[in-house]
């Protein structure tokens, strides 16, 4: 065996886990590594080449390469140490590879779904004492705050309201969420930022007012299903607090119970 993970015991990874058609480009060069680590016979405690050798090695920018070093990290393949590098991370199953929260634009991406974003808000401001108290942060400290309607296949879905610490991805506050993904963005923090655990709730109501003029729903009698989401990093930080409302004609929420 030849290259830089020579003479290295096989690392387990689960078949068919990246499907090469319509993905980003980091996940792209994540399932090339992946896969070139599996070839190469790497094992567990190995040390990675450096992000520069890696973006030079996949013909990518630092930044995408980053991103996909946490795709695998997400998934248990690889794992970050502060001022050392990239590290083979424990043996991979299929069963690791899908634990993370799954946002709006995975799902359309996952479904083959033509998405579309309307940003009717994207500011940074001051957080308030209680969004202090759900992200464990200061009062005061800059939020990044977004409100947008979103659209699969030409049609209103959900009208969406994130709030983030601008502080574990300051990206946020020059992205333009039209065409990018919250969570892709996320990715290219340093360190990266992965959505791990969720809690989220559900309710059916009426809709307000500018929920039937944003959502369409004027004239109708149809509901919104409100969601309300608290997400945490891998780091088991509260990452983002999000509020939906989710035409109840158009959004089905499904779930398995263990």
């Amino acid at each position: 065996m030849s290259g830089p993970y020579r003479g290295l015991k096989p690392l387990p990874l689960p078949r068919g886990a990246f499907d090469p058609g319509s993905l980003p480009l980091y996940e792209r060069i994540a399932g090339r590594l992946w896969e070139d680590l599996r070839a190469s016979g790497a094992r567990s405690g190995d040390r990675l080449p450096s992000e520069r050798v890696l973006a030079e090695r996949y013909h990518a920018s630092r930044v995408t390469m980053r991103s996909a070093l946490a795709f695998l990290a997400e998934r248990g393949a690889v794992q970050a140490a502060p001022a050392r590098g990239w590290f083979v991370a424990g043996e991979v199953t299929t069963a690791t590879a899908t634990t993370h929260v799954e946002g709006f634009a995975d799902y359309a991406r996952k479904h083959r779904i033509p998405l579309s974003s309307r940003v009717l808000l994207s500011r940074v401001r001051p957080c308030t004492v209680r969004e202090a108290q759900r992200l464990r942060i200061t009062p005061g400290d800059d939020l990044f705050e977004m409100r947008r309607l979103r659209s699969l296949n030409g049609m209103v879905v959900v009208l969406e309201h994130n709030r983030l610490p601008l502080a574990l991805c300051p990206a946020l506050a020059d992205t333009d969420f039209t065409r990018a993904s919250l969570y892709a963005t996320l990715l290219t923090a340093d360190p990266p930022q992965i959505p791990r655990r969720a809690e989220y709730a559900v309710e059916a109501r009426p809709p307000n007012r500018e929920e039937q003029r944003l959502l369409e729903l004027e004239g109708t009698s149809v509901p919104v299903l409100m969601a309300r989401q608290l997400t945490y990093s891998q780091h088991g930080h509260p990452l983002e607090v999000t509020d939906q409302a989710y035409r109840g004609d158009r959004y089905q929420f499904r779930a398995g119970i263990t």
